[in-house]
């Protein structure tokens, strides 16, 4: 069992990154800039005289949390399932003995820069009961969510934003953009929150497909099966004691549910279990529907997810009529379908849906500006692929399907 922390070091870091003062009086700012490079004192509650809450994004404001009232929890166990869990699963869940308090939430993955992470549609006010003290006492953290913001894991935020502060979830034209309001560790599993109003507009996620479960002084083991027996056989069942020691609990059954616009409904509902070396085994019946081999030009025999070979083949044609063929080596690449985590993480790569591919490995990797010629990058990028040397941490073998492309 984890022990509780005073959660000091957290304290400090939330007071430098959003600009708050300890004790959650100021926040950082909405537009423009980044969380942590221009911090202005904004009052955080809005109740002040004469003050009013940052609102960032009008479009996706709810109410304003207040101060928090409620004591912590330290979240034990998360569901992901789906669909939505019903009253009657929360309610089982409530009544049993262990359990101290739930938190109903929504959960979805998004995919960037080659990582599928995961974003929680979320009421801020009783959510952060269960996030470390640091992000739950920084009034800042949920009055910038309210206003419709992003709050995200510090690490992840500052290699993923751009020079704005904003951050695509999903790497399509139509995946929505938000701005990163609050640097905020969340629980175990959870790398950004939103508030329940994006719901709708990052597409396939369905708010109640999450719970977060406290069992306080009880071990969460103890009721496990009891939980997964409410829920059913389809449901993630974390054990979150686990997953901060492994990254993830190996025991159950994984769900990723990817959102964030259109490549999200081809790849639908992706269930896994973990093998070890990093690698997963995906559920065979997706796999079965979603994965083919087919050839193609240039490179041959491929296997990869259905939904790319129309834009793949189109692109890799494009290249050959344009007189490119030479720029791509066929043995130089490095596959498209390969069901794995990112090296060294839990974290699910593109390349688990079979919607990415490395090309010429040897003289492009990551973090170098890499030898891949820059025509066939714009063929690519015509045809719906977002290429990874223009990420932060560039990755310039790789091209992953970003949006749908009609070849015709």
């Amino acid at each position: 069992m984890r022990e509780r922390g005073t959660g000091a070091a957290v304290v400090v870091l939330l007071c430098a990154l959003v600009a708050a003062g300890c004790g959650g009086d100021r926040a950082a700012p909405a537009q423009p800039g980044t969380p942590a490079e221009t911090p202005t004192e904004v009052p955080a509650t809005g109740d002040g005289p004469g003050s009013a809450a940052p609102v960032a994004d009008p479009d996706h404001a709810v109410e304003m949390p207040g101060p928090l009232k409620d004591r912590l929890y330290r979240p034990d166990m998360l569901i992901f399932d789906q669909d939505p869990l019903s009253d009657s699963m929360v309610e089982q869940i409530k009544e049993l003995r262990e359990v101290a308090a739930v938190e109903v939430i929504g959960l979805g993955n998004v995919a960037i820069e080659n990582q599928a992470l995961t974003v929680a549609a979320v009421d801020g006010g009783t959510f952060r009961r269960f996030t470390p003290a640091g992000s739950a006492q920084t009034q800042g953290v949920w009055d910038r969510v309210a206003g419709g913001e992003l709050a995200i894991d510090p690490k992840l935020g500052k290699k993923l934003e751009d020079r704005d502060g904003n951050l695509a979830l999903g790497s399509g034209d139509d995946a929505p953009v938000l701005h990163i309001g609050a640097y905020a560790e969340q629980p175990e599993q959870i790398d950004m929150v939103v508030n329940t109003a994006w719901v709708e507009d990052i597409g396939r996620m369905a708010f109640g497909n999450g719970l977060l479960i406290s069992t306080d002084a009880d071990d969460p083991s103890t009721i496990r099966k009891d939980v997964q027996r409410i829920v059913g056989d389809t449901a993630s069942v974390q054990d979150l004691d686990i997953a901060s020691r492994l990254g993830l609990d190996p025991t159950g059954v994984q769900t990723a549910l990817l959102t964030g616009g259109s490549i999200a409904d081809v790849v639908g509902t992706f269930s896994y279990g973990v093998l070890g070396g990093g690698r997963i085994a995906p559920d065979p019946a997706w796999v079965r529907a979603n994965i083919t081999t087919e050839t193609v030009p240039i490179l041959g025999n491929v296997t990869c997810h259905r939904a790319i070979f129309p834009q793949l083949k189109a692109a890799l044609q494009d290249v050959v009529s344009r007189g490119l063929a030479d720029e791509i080596h066929p043995g130089e690449y490095a596959g498209c379908y390969y069901p794995r985590f990112i090296a060294g993480t839990t974290t699910l790569s593109n390349h688990s849906f079979g919607l990415a591919l490395d090309l010429n490995v040897p003289g492009n990797q990551r973090g170098t500006v890499g030898e891949m010629d820059r025509g066939v990058v714009q063929i690519f990028k015509k045809w719906g692929f977002a290429w990874g040397g223009d990420w932060g941490y560039t990755d310039p073998m790789h091209f992953e399907m970003a949006q749908l492309v009609d070849p015709r």
